[in-house]
């Protein structure tokens, strides 16, 4: 992960703020207006009182203070128009940047995106976003904050030069300390910001395992490891606030001493004849509103602040998404071709090494092979739910590159272990990506997935609300299955029926192989049935293909049949191959299909515990294409 504080990311943060301050539209605008118009009344407020104090001694014109009350008036209403369009602003600026950094989280290829924590996306996305929402609001208050002073010289100047001279002199002084505060402030804030990510990150992992955690009984050294980073955090933290008092003690102690040296020189100008009392009185206020530089300290920290968060956001914007071209989806029945497919962990280790794989169409495939063997990535390359760096994957004849977003969508499903169901309701849900279709579409594919009794059951049936429908593992998985039978031409199952029956998944398989469409199918198993059922078999070993055929033949491989002695579940499978023609057929059988490259026996080092989750990854190809 790039650092925060470097240079291009600066600069792309930067960029962001620019950005951010024209998302707020027209109530920027509006707030600008405002809180102009409320400098100006603040910077004509103390001249107006000067000449009221004149009037009220000479006798002259009574309307000044007339005048000084409807500047007051002036000022308040500014004042809440101002925070009103703050308000509204920030909040519209932080919805469109948390709009943007989560599309721009999903349209990441997934190797990219799990290079972040996801405690640490979540601080980004909630509170960075947050932070930099507040750009357009921070500048116009800090634009606003800085007429004053420079007004109350210009006014100095325009009343007797002296005045102005001394006045330049002590606002130079406190120039000269907010520019080191705003240089150590930034530093303290974009390492706090850094830690706090950390730390979150690894709530996060904790949280998701908290079930292991509290039966290993490890709750103890989890916490140790989550707050770990604490120490760090709190330097960062005292440093800001040390950095904050020191800039305010200065500020505290400087604007008191300046107001003091206007008031001597005034006086003394006034004991010559060249200000009258009124305009005494009125260099003291123009004294006072420059030197309360209070409010330019705290919107220098607020933007301080805003930038870090700029940044942080700007991190994540700058990886570069996957890119789509604009082929459409040509004529054909799903032929996938995988031509020397190679997928390399962050490492540098091999994950799948040289994959060469013809499916036919319409075929059933099941990719076996012991964990770590590479099938889970060898899924996501073949759907392109993240690209290979080496090879090419082909779908009737076309590279998956070529495809615009919604052919692809149009042409691939997933099914996942554990799916996330997103929407509102299971109607939301099980359509989620693909066209809208009809309630008789909906149950088609529900009934599909064996889902339609247990939905048909609810209350509400499929526009019950998910969040208050409980459901077992299995029955998210049917779900999740029904939300993938969309696809036209590529249905992938990444163990999407490991926690069903047997029965139920025979159902299932007899429902898809019947489907007028006849999808090639490729399917990640640990079971025997399965991988039975299956026209062929693609078993992969360290990364690489050992063998593709049926699953007859290869079950007289012993080291085959030990794949599955490895990874069988509790309950028994039978210890030899069940009959073929007992078995319900998923589709018509295919000629046997060898693999273009020769089997690799020799073993290689598992790579599978470095390879992204295809889980984690699935909104990037169901939500965004």
């Amino acid at each position: 992960m790039a650092a925060d504080g470097n240079r291009p990311v600066q600069a792309d943060g930067n960029r962001l703020l620019r950005q951010a301050i024209a998302y707020g539209g027209g109530w920027t605008v509006a707030l600008a207006a405002a809180a102009l118009l409320g400098a100006v009344a603040e910077l004509l407020l103390p001249a107006a009182l000067g000449l009221a104090v004149d009037a009220a001694l000479g006798g002259a014109d009574r309307w000044w203070p007339l005048a000084a009350c409807g500047l007051v008036v002036l000022i308040v209403a500014t004042d809440t128009l101002s925070n009103l369009a703050a308000g509204a602003g920030t909040a519209r600026t932080t919805a469109r940047l948390r709009h943007r950094l989560l599309g721009h989280l999903l349209a990441l290829d997934p190797r990219r995106a799990t290079r972040y924590p996801v405690g640490d996306l979540v601080g980004r996305l909630v509170g960075q976003a947050a932070d930099s929402g507040q750009a357009g609001s921070t500048v116009v208050f800090g634009v606003a904050a800085a007429l004053p002073p420079l007004g109350s010289v210009v006014a100095l100047l325009l009343l007797d030069w002296r005045l102005a001279v001394t006045f330049g002199a002590g606002l130079l002084l406190l120039a000269a300390g907010l520019r080191a505060f705003v240089t150590d402030a930034s530093a303290a804030a974009a390492g706090y910001l850094g830690v706090q990510g950390r730390i979150a990150g690894r709530l996060a992992e904790a949280l998701h395992g908290s079930r292991t955690i509290a039966a290993a009984g490890t709750v103890r050294a989890e916490i140790d490891r989550v707050l770990e980073p604490l120490p760090q955090l709190r330097a960062h933290g005292i440093r800001t606030w040390t950095t904050l008092a020191r800039a305010s003690g200065r500020t505290a102690a400087l604007a008191p001493l300046l107001q003091l040296a206007i008031v001597a020189v005034g006086g003394w100008s006034v004991a010559q004849g060249r200000l009258t009392p009124g305009q005494l009185f009125a260099a003291v206020q123009y004294a006072a509103l420059g030197a309360g530089l209070g409010s330019i300290v705290a919107t220098l920290n607020r933007l301080v602040r805003t930038r870090a968060g700029a940044q942080r956001v700007a991190a994540v914007l700058a990886e570069p998404p996957r890119s789509y071209g604009t082929a459409p989806l040509p004529d054909g029945t799903g032929r996938l071709v995988l031509t020397g497919v190679t997928v390399y962990a962050d490492d540098g280790r091999p994950v799948l090494d040289g994959i060469d794989l013809r499916v036919p169409p319409g075929a059933t495939v099941a990719v076996v092979g012991p964990s770590g063997a590479g099938k889970s990535t060898l899924a996501a390359v073949a759907g392109r739910l993240r690209d290979p760096d080496a090879g090419e994957v082909l779908l009737d004849g076309v590279p998956l590159r070529r495809f615009s977003r919604s052919a692809l969508r149009q042409a691939v499903g997933y099914g996942f272990e554990r799916p996330v169901l997103v929407g509102e309701t299971i109607a939301e849900a099980v359509t989620l990506g693909s066209a809208a279709g009809s309630e008789a579409r909906l149950g088609a594919v529900a009934r599909a997935a064996a889902i339609d009794e247990f939905v048909e059951r609810l209350p509400d049936g499929y526009q019950s609300r998910l969040d208050a429908t409980p459901m077992s593992g299995g029955e998210a998985q049917r779900l999740g299955l029904a939300r993938a039978l969309h696809a036209q031409r590529l249905l992938i199952l990444d163990d999407a029926t490991s926690s069903l029956d047997t029965a139920t998944e025979h159902r299932i398989a007899a429902a898809v192989a019947a489907h007028p469409d006849r999808r090639t199918r490729l399917v990640v198993t640990h079971r025997v049935a399965t991988a039975a059922a299956a026209e062929l078999v693609a078993w992969l070993d360290g990364g690489r293909l050992r063998g593709v055929g049926p699953h007859r033949r290869l079950w007289r491989d012993p080291a085959y049949r030990g794949v599955f002695a490895a990874s069988a579940p509790p309950r028994a499978e039978p210890a030899k191959p069940p009959v073929e023609a007992a078995e319900p057929s998923i589709g018509p059988a295919v000629p046997s299909v060898e693999p273009a490259v020769p089997p690799a026996e020799a073993a290689v080092p598992s790579v599978e515990a470095a390879e992204p989750p295809v889980e984690a990854a699935k909104p990037s190809a169901e939500a965004v294409r």
